[in-house]
């Protein structure tokens, strides 16, 4: 088979023309604040309804992770169905059950979820009221390797339906084969024994050197086994605002309660303020510094967090050493942007509303 590329020019102009197309859709597509009041919900198969904040299924494609609302009126159970790549689930309204892999787990406002790759999982309303959640996946990551893959099965009963792929255990041996079998058996082990439910009423939230009180919702920290995805929740005080930071990689920002606006720039200073208020979604990319800021003078802000972390940031992190992909001011500037949190009076920890 020819080597040769179909074109009247070398590789190094076919890959040069390549990127700078990839880098301009990129950045045409990029969108700095999603308001909730723009993401339309679409009745769909499962028996809920699908709005998308960010994602190639609506009109702000991305590239590593996605974020979806979906609503379920009283009385739907939606279809069971899986997939290749993982998601966290946010509970912003409404009381319901999910079921992973045959296990029913009860859900609230604030509640948070993560469904493991290749799990079985259904959710279904049994109240009076509709519920809403927000999910964010890994798919956009697994659809650039070539490994996003669904599979639905409508309403065949759990007990019916195949179990997740079959791994093979491991063996004695000092061969590179037999370490790989051990080494693969351990991950998958792991993966399939991780936490998948944070209550609200478990939440602690600390006072950090940002400025903020924070906690995680699903994190290996707290025991769960994701494919890197992340997510936390802080608080920002009265008029106060989070220290400024950057770092490579996506991160979106759900607006839990509260308005402010946040700062985005090539530098410390000269960027543009972005305005955001509760149910919208802030999108940080593009490696730039950026600040969160409650404008409020009487209310705090709270904000979920969630960024694909363990994985590909830390991988980006080995790529790119010796460079510093994170970056924050010297610590007198931080404390002077972010303030002493424990002069703030936070108020009782109350499970989200909608809307």
């Amino acid at each position: 088979m020819s080597t040769r590329t179909k074109t009247e020019v070398t590789h190094y102009h076919v890959q040069k023309r390549r990127r700078a197309a990839f880098i301009e859709e990129w950045r045409n597509n990029h969108r700095t604040v999603v308001a909730h009041e723009d993401v339309v919900m679409h009745p769909t198969e499962r028996g809920s309804r699908v709005g998308v904040f960010v994602g190639a299924d609506g009109d702000r494609p991305t590239r590593t992770m996605d974020a979806l609302a979906h609503e379920m009126d009283p009385g739907t159970t939606t279809t069971v169905h899986r997939h290749s790549w993982d998601a966290m689930v946010f509970v912003v309204a409404g009381w319901g059950w999910t079921e992973i892999d045959g296990e029913r787990i009860e859900w609230g406002p604030g509640d948070s979820l993560h469904l493991p790759a290749w799990s079985w999982h259904r959710s279904g309303n049994d109240g009076d009221t509709t519920t809403r959640y927000l999910t964010f996946s890994s798919e956009p990551l697994l659809e650039t390797m070539g490994m996003s893959v669904l599979e639905d099965a409508g309403h065949t009963a759990v007990s019916e339906l195949p179990p997740r792929p079959a791994f093979s255990a491991g063996r004695d041996g000092s061969d590179p084969y037999a370490a790989r079998l051990r080494r693969l058996a351990r991950e998958q082990e792991s993966r399939r024994s991780g936490r998948l439910h944070t209550s609200w009423d478990e939440l602690e939230l600390r006072n950090t050197p940002r400025g903020t009180r924070t906690t995680f919702l699903l994190d290996r920290a707290i025991g769960y086994q994701a494919s890197g995805i992340t997510m936390a929740m802080f608080e920002i005080g009265p008029g106060r605002a989070q220290s400024m930071h950057r770092h490579p990689g996506e991160a979106w920002l759900y607006v839990v309660e509260g308005s402010g606006e946040s700062y985005l720039g090539t530098e410390p200073e000269g960027g543009e303020r972005h305005p955001w208020k509760k149910g919208d979604i802030i999108v940080v990319d593009h490696f730039l510094w950026h600040q969160h800021i409650n404008t409020d003078p009487e209310h705090t802000a709270k904000v979920v967090r969630i960024h694909m972390f363990d994985s590909l940031l830390e991988t980006m992190r080995a790529l790119c050493d010796p460079l510093v992909l994170f970056e924050e001011p010297p610590e007198q500037i931080r404390d002077a942007q972010a303030g002493d949190p424990s002069t703030i009076q936070w108020p009782a920890l109350t499970r989200p509303t909608w809307p």
